[in-house]
């Protein structure tokens, strides 16, 4: 399928490994020139290089790190035309377990970090009369799972703001999305679990995912292909998802 996306540009956030590293190079594929960005600065440049792109360092969880970032973005690329919003998860941990500290260190790195890119970006997404904003959630925000009270309470709210926002944008020809991963084969599959044979046991599909998969997901959403499609929370995981 011809996604059409050669010559558009992309920021995607936590591009240095994971599931934002299999976006980053599905989208270079398709011809789309990449910016990729994260906190670890020496894998960020691995990054770049495997997608032929430009790496910016940035941590998420720092108050005004990422309105600079996409203005870094705006000004190195021309414009950004794909906005991939993704970061790193919370912890595994209960309510109770879970210290002031940490909510509001993940209130900045997963809710405004997500308000500021888009608020920075979208004016010239508007000017251009054309966008992509899509944001890597989790399953937990639908359905949430055990220990990821953090991940599961802050997500659920992105997904409200990606439908209230896909409605005031839609009509300049920008799309917003959530795209929900559930059990993918990275790093933060042993963070959560390191019970891999219990999670297979769990999924309709019989196996846990490859970050391509997702990256496909991602990389269609992107694309003209899918410019009717607008304000929705998309799961990929396998039928795991016992909601409709």
């Amino acid at each position: 399928m011809n996604l059409a996306l050669d010559g558009r540009t992309a920021l995607v956030m936590g591009g240095s490994s994971g599931l934002g590293l299999a976006i980053a190079q599905a989208l270079s594929r398709e011809g789309v020139k990449v910016m990729v960005s994260a906190r670890e600065s020496e894998r960020l440049t691995d990054a770049a290089a495997a997608v032929n792109g430009i790496a910016i360092p940035a941590d998420f969880a720092q108050r005004g790190a990422v309105s600079s970032l996409v203005a870094a973005a705006l000004q190195l690329l021309g414009r950004v035309d794909i906005l991939v919003v993704n970061s790193g998860g919370p912890p595994a941990t209960t309510f109770e377990n879970t210290a002031e500290a940490v909510w509001r260190e993940y209130h900045e790195m997963l809710w405004m970090s997500a308000v500021d890119s888009i608020r920075v970006a979208l004016p010239a997404m508007r000017l251009n009369g054309w966008g992509r904003i899509l944001l890597i959630s989790s399953i937990s925000a639908r359905e949430p799972l055990p220990r990821l009270v953090v991940s599961s309470a802050l997500r659920a709210g992105l997904h409200g703001l990606v439908n209230a926002l896909s409605k005031e944008v839609a009509a300049a020809g920008i799309t917003v999305n959530a795209v929900m991963p559930g059990y993918i084969l990275t790093e933060r599959l042993a963070e959560v679990s390191s019970d891999r044979d219990a999670i297979t046991a769990k999924i309709p599909a019989g196996r846990i995912g490859a970050p391509e998969e997702l990256a496909s997901l991602v990389a269609f959403l992107a694309s003209e292909n899918a410019a009717y499609v607008t304000g929705q929370a998309i799961a990929c995981d396998g039928g795991l998802l016992n909601s409709i």
